[in-house]
């Protein structure tokens, strides 16, 4: 049988990402689901304004809330030698792993997600890692790019809170202007190379009615993150104390209330603790890229 190396196939899937790009900027490279989209008006600057806000330093915070209706992204960023590996992580991962673009080695553009980006600078924070350790926190990473690093950008449950929120249902970090609580778990991801390690989740505290009605509404969006992965009992999933979370801010869950736990965008980092990689670039948590993108092509019904 021919084999086909791992280089190959993801220059193959890039060159395809940004051909489609370049004749269609609403168009998006395959998920992990079918997705059924809805027409959109264009982008009405929401998206744009807040990367230039951020790239000009006078927004420097967490960006749940930030431009409502436009698609927030994780970011990995990793050397290509690395990157078909991290490709595959994120198909075996789709809940944790989303994937909504990517871009050419050494580019800092993501044209399928928005006009005038880059990843350098268009995000509040990043964190830099070398050999798995933290080295640094900066408010922009030109300083430390490379030729050879490709960008993911990995959906994120910031597009279906406003869906929630729409249905009247608080979300306890917002309410507060914190960033949502996350947790390292003892829920195993799939390995794909060198790439492993345990999935990370945020938590939400809701009503048992509010529970349901969040099951019911996240399930239409698979392409950030879905439904939960699971409601109550943190012990079940190895989390021993729900306010001493991982990532991001403690938030108090009420005795009427249950936490309710979706799969997250930051399990990237949490895996880089197990990899230890030479280099690699994640967003801070809580500080997300916000695209051009609208949340509402990203559901499913």
């Amino acid at each position: 049988m021919k084999t086909i190396s791992h280089g190959r196939i993801l220059r193959s899937w890039i060159g395809h990402v940004r051909s489609k790009a370049a004749t269609n900027p609403h168009w998006m490279a395959p998920m992990a689901v079918s997705l059924i989209r809805k027409e959109q008006k264009a982008d009405d600057g929401g998206g744009l304004a807040a990367r230039r806000a951020i790239r000009a330093g006078s927004h420097r915070g967490p960006t749940a809330g930030l431009a409502p209706g436009n698609v927030q992204g994780n970011l990995a960023i990793l050397p290509q030698a690395l990157a078909a590996d991290f490709l595959r992580f994120c198909q075996l991962n789709p809940k944790p792993c989303p994937l909504i673009g990517t871009s050419a080695p050494g580019d800092p553009r993501v044209p399928e997600l928005g006009e005038d980006l880059d990843i350098r600078t268009d995000l509040p924070r990043y964190r830099v890692w070398k050999n798995g350790e933290l080295v640094a926190e900066p408010q922009d990473i030109r300083e430390f790019w490379r030729d050879d690093l490709v960008s993911f950008v990995i959906g994120c449950s910031f597009s279906f809170e406003e869906a929630l929120t729409a249905e009247g249902i608080e979300l306890r970090h917002i309410t507060r202007g914190c960033n949502v609580p996350m947790y390292r778990t003892s829920i195993a991801t799939q390995a794909a190379g060198p790439f492993r390690g345990p999935m990370v989740v945020s938590m939400r505290p809701l009503k048992p009615r509010e529970a349901i009605r969040a099951v019911q509404i996240t399930t239409r969006f698979p392409s950030v993150h879905g439904a939960p992965v699971h409601i109550g009992k943190p012990e079940m999933i190895g989390i021993k104390d729900v306010m001493k979370p991982d990532y991001g801010d403690a938030v108090e869950v009420r005795d009427d209330e249950l936490p309710v736990f979706w799969a997250c965008g930051v399990t990237p980092q949490s895996v880089i603790a197990t990899v230890k990689p030479e280099f690699c670039i994640t967003h801070y948590p809580g500080s997300m890229l916000v695209t051009d993108r609208r949340n509402t092509e990203f559901a499913i019904l």
